[in-house]
């Protein structure tokens, strides 16, 4: 299918080319020029765009929502499936459908609860007695609660095992947690009890088993998802806190990807590795428990007290273990058991993939998505994501089946398969078609969690997509105010720009946490994320607190989230206008001055946390000082170049020069051989990175390695980072340049 679409696109492309040729220079002057030369220098219709918000309808986003949360739909299960049908159903619509839509089937490695032996925590004493066990599964409030396929909590990836320990609270899990106990404890043939946050899920596990820990325990703090709140009376159902039962699943796993076909797509006939090889996910077992058994184990532990940043708002003073129980528990001399029995396979996984054909540049492409898979019912993540898809896609395909808008780009939706699973942004398929189309990929769109709460919007991009963020949003109401989505977004989120005063802040991509991942860090497409988010300054929640549990359903979302869809609609409103403008500009709506503004962040943050660090070692920062002023200046020549220019009046190539320089930006701060050690990661700006200081990621952590080890070879690759950014930043700044 998909192949059958490159070939009209580029059969268009190149009419297009010729027709631009000969139109130019074969009209006579004062002759009226034909429709097609019109059409080529058609630009984005204000009018258009006026439409396509008034049409976007809350009511339309609230019945979306509601089918698509009617059963759970992890990746691969019949849910999963019957919301692939329902995808293609819409998209196939003879009124408001797409102009073509097909899945793509792969075949992935998952990781699966086995529904015949669940997993168990307990507590045993000496003569083998079973004193505790925790819950296999969350407490049922509603009827959704009590689906049959609504999944037991596991740790994906972790493996089966059956370990039994005394037990031990490690904080958060970091490698810090681990050795701060280990001064005063062995924590050989232990259990740990863990929280959420501060570390990735599998590193949790990992950093554990480097000091003899056998087993892993993680649970959801109160303090830090429930502002302390720990009773029934005063969590879901009678308010949107965790039950004390919910359990946040996940993926415990740190690449991206399908874990067995790496770079490559997986497909039914793949060459895959063998699973020893698989690295990033527990070595021993892991398991998710609710606070409430949590509780139970945390408040029952001997030794020292825990220090002051790891207590929380359980009824106890938080212990580190002795290990394992204080004298006066009932649990004394007992061990904990954690006993898992997850099983791996290889399932089918498909993709529901829809296009509308640009007019003008059918071979240029907009790509907006979001993952479709949940753990459970999943109606705020991802579903509310796709609830709003679905309405964009619903509105522009009548448009276009009514003959009054086609784009001039082509528009490519996705409705990615088993993201959950850390299949993030299509990372198992890149290599077959995406990493194809990806030079000729404008930007990426990615409205994965589109509503956490209704306070104002949230968004991380690419420098050079920030003005046209600002742009859409500020035509768009915000939901409950007098003001835009623009002036509200600077009342909870703002910066001081040196060129454009008190502004929204626009987060970095840092890291591989959506779907965006595979296309900006891998592919080196501008990409953003887009969501509504709450009011930080109200709650500590790290997100909304039914995150990846069976209370996150349809009537968790709406009385709750957004009650009145109002705030989905100002996402779908925010995020289709970026996308018509991307997909219809003349020009496309990039600002390379923006980038240059953030190069010259990240620089200062060197300069400050490591320039005399370096100098110590006779490695000078001013070469990476020169290459970002160069960066300034091409960006401000290119500036000058549009501003000056009338491209309506000029040849169109024109324009699609400038454009390929604009769209191939961040592609030119790619390097393949960067980061060895980071699977997938090739963007040397935006890749992710373990030091705390906010500049380039290469530079940082290796300098803060060396300084960890002394070692001159660590001082090395420290010189050896600087080159690369260095490099890089000079390279996309002569393709911001004139020609040679």
């Amino acid at each position: 299918m998909l192949k059958e679409v490159l070939l009209g696109v580029l059969g268009g492309a190149a009419a297009l080319t010729v027709g631009i040729l000969l139109g130019h220079f074969a009209i006579e002057k004062g002759s009226s020029a034909p429709e097609w030369v019109k059409d080529a220098s058609q630009d984005v219709d204000e009018s258009i765009i006026k439409k396509f918000l008034a049409e976007l309808d809350t009511n339309e986003i609230k019945e979306n929502l509601r089918e698509l949360t009617k059963v759970p739909h992890m990746a691969t299960t019949p849910g999963d499936e019957a919301t692939v049908a329902f995808m293609l159903k819409r998209w196939q619509d003879p009124k408001t459908g797409l102009d073509s839509a097909w899945r793509e089937d792969y075949k992935v490695y998952l990781s699966f609860p086995n529904k015949d032996n669940p997993n168990k925590v307990s507590v045993v004493d000496p003569e083998n007695q079973v004193l505790f066990t925790a819950r296999e599964r969350e407490k049922a409030y509603k009827p959704e609660q009590q689906d049959p396929e609504v999944v037991q909590p596991f740790a994906a990836y972790s493996p089966a095992g059956n370990v039994k320990g005394k037990l031990v609270y490690a904080n958060q899990g970091k490698m810090s947690d681990y050795e701060l106990l280990n001064r005063t404890l062995d924590l050989r043939g232990t259990i740990a009890i863990t929280r959420y946050g501060g570390e990735g899920r599998s590193k949790k596990a990992i950093n554990g088993a480097m000091f003899g820990v056998v087993g892993v325990l993680v649970y959801t703090e109160p303090y830090d998802i429930n502002d302390g709140l720990v009773s029934e009376s005063e969590t879901y159902p009678h308010s949107w806190y965790l039950p004390p039962s919910g359990v946040e699943r996940g993926s415990y796993n740190i690449d991206f990807g399908d874990l067995l076909t790496p770079y490559l797509a997986a497909k039914e006939d793949t060459y895959r590795r063998p699973k020893e090889e698989i690295t990033g996910i527990p070595p021993i077992p892991a398991q998710p428990i609710g606070f409430e058994d949590a509780q139970r184990l945390i408040c029952e532990l001997d030794g020292e007290d825990a220090p002051a940043g790891w207590q929380g708002s359980f009824d106890c003073t938080y212990k580190l273990g002795g290990p394992g129980f204080k004298a006066t528990s009932s649990f004394t001399n007992s061990t904990v058991h954690l006993d898992t029995y997850n099983i791996e396979k290889l399932e089918n996984s498909a993709n529901v993939m829809g296009v509308i054909r640009g007019s003008v540049e059918p071979d240029r492409y907009v790509i907006y998505g979001n993952h479709r898979d949940s753990w459970v019912h999943g109606a705020i993540d991802p579903s509310s994501g796709t609830a709003v898809m679905l309405e964009i896609t619903r509105v522009l395909g009548k448009m276009v089946k009514e003959g009054k808008w086609r784009p001039r780009r082509s528009i490519i939706f996705g409705s990615w398969g088993a993201e959950e699973f850390g299949l993030i942004g299509s990372a198992e398929y890149t290599e077959e078609y995406f990493s194809k189309l990806s030079e000729r990929t404008v930007a990426y769109i990615n409205v994965d969690i589109s509503v956490f709460a209704n306070a104002t919007l949230r968004a991380s991009a690419s420098p050079a997509a920030q003005s046209v963020l600002f742009t859409a949003s500020k035509q768009v109401d915000a939901p409950g105010t007098t003001m835009s989505v623009y002036d509200n977004w600077i009342r909870y989120y703002n910066r001081t720009s040196p060129n454009y005063g008190i502004i929204p802040n626009v987060g970095f991509l840092t890291g591989a946490g959506s779907d965006y991942a595979a296309f900006i860090h891998y592919l080196g497409i501008t990409s953003m994320d887009i969501s509504y988010y709450y009011d930080q300054s109200k709650t500590r929640a790290r997100i909304y607190p039914a995150y990846h549990t069976a209370y996150d359903t349809f009537d968790y979302a709406s009385t709750y989230i957004d009650p009145g869809f109002t705030s989905h609609q100002a996402v779908a409103r925010t995020a289709g206008n970026v996308l018509l403008r991307l997909a219809d500009s003349l020009l496309l709506p990039f600002n390379c001055s923006d980038y240059a503004e953030s190069l010259e962040q990240y620089l200062t943050q060197a300069v400050t946390a490591f320039e005399a660090k370096l100098a110590a070692k006779e490695i000078s920062l001013d070469s990476l000082k020169k290459a970002v002023q160069f960066f300034r200046e091409t960006a401000a020549k290119l500036d000058r170049l549009i501003r000056d220019s009338d491209l309506v009046k000029e040849t169109p190539l024109k324009a699609r020069r400038i454009n390929d320089q604009l769209m191939l930006l961040d592609r030119a701060f790619l390097d393949p051989l960067a980061f060895p050690d980071k699977y997938a990661f090739r963007h040397v700006i935006w890749a992710s990175r373990s030091s705390s200081v906010a500049t380039f990621p290469g530079l940082a952590d290796a300098v803060e390695k060396a300084e960890s080890s002394g070692l001159k070879e660590d001082w090395d690759q420290a010189h050896k980072q600087l080159s690369i950014v260095t490099q890089a930043i000079a390279g996309a700044a002569h393709t911001l340049d004139d020609v040679i």
